[in-house]
């Protein structure tokens, strides 16, 4: 994910711009991206970035009028609306169309950086004082990777740049496998490299003479969860109000914005809240190559009630040819963050960039508005992995459980969100920014305000899209959510029913459907549910036209002969998988997952991309 690079040392400079340079050269995936350096010896800041052309951020450094302060600043920042031009009229004479604002901001507010909001870090170097703040924002989604050694403090928006200059770090940490087995992600802002970790959320860390002095935090969640609830109505007026001021904010901008919409709410209550006139707003829904899932059914609906285009990003064919280029990469690009299967993820977004450089999303929506919890432990096929190593996917579990305490809502955003969907944000954000206004810190702090029965269900969605816009009301959801009558109750037991066979036909299929399953092949009967909701097929997939791939990775003999497996359960798993009597798609996930980090990222003799 584009973002900074750099260290803070004592080492000769010669040496740590050597270092630096190669940094940055390690975040150079793309031909878009712009990369820049920036020294301040006498203070051993060498700081490196990586940003797509034409991004919020990709003129760096931020200067000073007299030079003494140097910002390094990757994300994007949605201040209250006017702040720049509030600058400008208090004779700053701050250009309300650049990001100087964010220097005269540190100049003005000694709370710096609590008054950004967004999703963002940056290393601000202050000359006069003589010290370096390295921060990120309160929720942790720009990351930034931090090792401590003799030699200095490196940091990175990417693991794999610190590996680039610090080979001898390239050693995983078996607590951390454990986790991402269990889990799907890393816990507690460690990482799956020993002594490489992830700067906490809405950290500052202060550092002089080329040295480390002091690690803060300049937010606390207690100040959001300690607030009092309000009234259910009083509530629904509050959020409101929050959500249809702020939201133009994410609209704006030098980059063209196109909007992610799926058949849910959350992109709906964006739409009817946003009101863009006609053809302003391009729109575009991922698909499969079955039939038309009901995302595209219900989104092409809503696009065209809101009088704009609407197009089909297609997972087909070509991207089953591809599927290795996508499957490496998305594993490279995210210090495998994601499992092989956001391959799909990776392509589509590829493809939505030339729709526009920027993407409009419903993200978070359901976790902040609805306390979804999307991840937790997962049962683990008995004997797959080696005795030793399953011991920390057990403690996986105590771990997680530990973590669960508190406000379910700052779960959703301080754990949930840097740890569990922090890797296919990375990965999205390799291709294009990615928006959302549900981490938006006003709307945010307001939901914790809210009363247990408003985030019960989705009446609140869907009351605010009736009064923003009653014919998007109107319009049912992918799962049935908004028909009434007897009708409305029987299309959503329909759609539910399809979701579930779906789920039951794809990676879900319990083992003792399979080999019925295989049997009946030549009817194909999983054919009658899948793509009905989902674009992906990956119990398929592995079975037929990636099997090769599968056998040549899985079944090496570098791969058999790692020490975290069972070299006879691996064949069983391929094997059993690819002849079509079992069903071990999210195992193979894993393995596959695992094999690509060793190869891509831990191998000694890893070439630069």
């Amino acid at each position: 994910m584009p973002g900074i690079v750099g260290l803070v040392t004592k080492m000769p400079r010669e040496r740590a711009e050597r270092q630096v340079k190669r940094m940055v050269n390690s975040l150079r995936h793309e031909s878009f991206y712009e990369t820049g350096c920036f020294v301040e010896e006498a203070l051993g800041v060498y700081v490196g970035w990586c940003e797509r052309k034409g991004s919020f951020s990709e003129k760096l450094p931020l200067r000073s009028k007299n030079g003494e302060v140097v910002l390094a600043f990757s994300g994007e920042e949605f201040s209250e609306a006017g702040t720049a031009l509030g600058l400008k009229t208090q004779g700053h004479g701050v250009d309300i169309d650049s990001l100087d604002y964010l220097v005269q901001l540190y100049e003005d507010d000694p709370a710096f950086p609590k008054s950004l909001n967004g999703r963002y870090h940056g290393l601000l170097v202050d000359k006069s004082r003589r010290r370096t703040v390295l921060f990120n924002d309160r929720y942790g989604m720009h990351r930034i990777y931090y090792h401590e050694s003799e030699d200095g403090f490196y940091f990175a928006a990417e693991a794999k740049a610190i590996l680039a200059v610090l080979p001898g770090l390239k050693e995983i940490e078996p607590r951390s496998l454990g986790e991402f087995v269990s889990l799907g992600c890393v816990l507690e802002n460690r990482t799956l490299f020993k002594k490489i970790n992830v700067l906490p959320c809405g950290s500052i860390w202060t550092f002089r003479n080329g040295a480390l002095e002091l690690k803060a935090t300049y937010f606390d969640a207690r100040e959001w969860e300690e607030q009092d609830q309000l009234e259910p109505e009083a509530f629904y007026l509050e959020l409101r109000d929050v959500f249809s001021r702020n939201l133009s904010r994410y609209f704006k901008g030098r980059q063209s914005v196109a909007m992610s919409l799926t058949g849910g709410l959350d992109t709906r209550m964006i739409m009817a809240c946003h009101k863009p006139t006609s053809g302003s707003l391009p729109c575009y829904t991922f698909g499969g190559a079955i039939r038309e899932c009901q995302d595209v059914i219900v989104a092409r609906e809503v696009a065209d009630l809101c009088e704009q285009k609407h197009s089909v990003i297609r997972v087909d064919g070509t991207f089953l040819k591809l599927f290795p280029k996508y499957a490496e990469r998305a594993v490279y690009l995210t210090d495998g963050c994601v499992e092989v299967n956001r391959a799909t993820d990776l392509y589509v977004n590829e493809i939505a960039r030339s729709i526009a450089p920027v993407r409009m999303t419903g993200n978070y929506g359901g976790e902040v508005m609805r306390r979804v919890r999307a991840f937790k432990p997962m049962p683990t096929l008995s004997g797959l992995y080696s005795e030793e190593f399953f011991r920390y996917v057990r403690e996986a579990e105590t771990t997680y459980s530990g973590l669960l305490t508190g406000h379910p809502l700052s779960f959703a955003v301080f754990r949930q969100a840097p740890w569990h969907h922090y890797g296919l944000h990375a990965l999205e954000q390799t291709q294009l920014t990615l928006r959302s206004p549900y981490l938006d810190n006003d709307f945010v702090r307001m939901m914790f305000r809210a009363p247990e029965s408003s985030c019960a269900n989705s009446d609140v969605c869907m009351r605010l899209i009736g009064e923003a816009d009653s014919t998007l009301r109107s319009v049912r959801t992918d799962r049935g959510l908004g028909g009434t009558g007897l009708k409305g109750a029987a299309i959503r037991a329909v759609l539910e029913f399809q979701f579930k066979a779906e789920y039951a036909c794809d990676y879900g299929m319990p083992q003792w459907m399979v080999p019925i399953d295989r049997v009946l092949s030549a009817l194909q009967p999983s054919r009658l549910f899948l793509g009905r909701h989902k674009f992906a097929h990956y119990r398929i997939w592995y079975r037929d036209v990636l099997s090769d791939y599968v056998r040549a990775v899985l079944l090496d003999a570098k791969a058999l002969s790692r020490a975290h497996v069972e070299r006879r359960m691996v064949e069983d798993v391929v094997n059993g998988h690819l002849s079509g009597k079992e069903n071990r798609t999210l195992d193979l996930h894993k393995l596959l997952t695992i094999e690509l980090i060793y190869r891509s990222l831990l191998a000694p003799d890893n070439i630069e991309r």
